[in-house]
């Protein structure tokens, strides 16, 4: 099952992750197939939080990929702040 989830990057106490999407049985941080964005959660005011590019997201939702529950969340807090 393919499924779009969270991997992490950044360094010790500077968490930030991509939105990937994935093969369920890979490792978090491991191969991936596609990365449709990024969540950065101790960006200040000036810098962008989040972004997700929509028309892959949809895409890939379209043909079968599982969001997981923390992307789902974040899939919400995107679309209050785009509108």
């Amino acid at each position: 099952m393919v499924v779009i989830r969270l991997a992490r990057g950044g360094a010790k106490a500077r968490p930030f992750f991509n939105i990937v999407v994935a093969d369920k049985r890979t490792r978090r941080d491991g191969r991936f197939i596609e990365r449709i964005g990024f969540y950065n959660p101790i960006a200040t005011a000036s810098e962008e939080s989040i972004r997700i590019a929509q028309d892959r997201l949809t895409y890939w939702k379209g043909v079968g990929a599982q969001t997981s529950p923390t992307v789902d969340r974040l899939i919400d807090q995107a679309a209050k702040k785009a509108a």
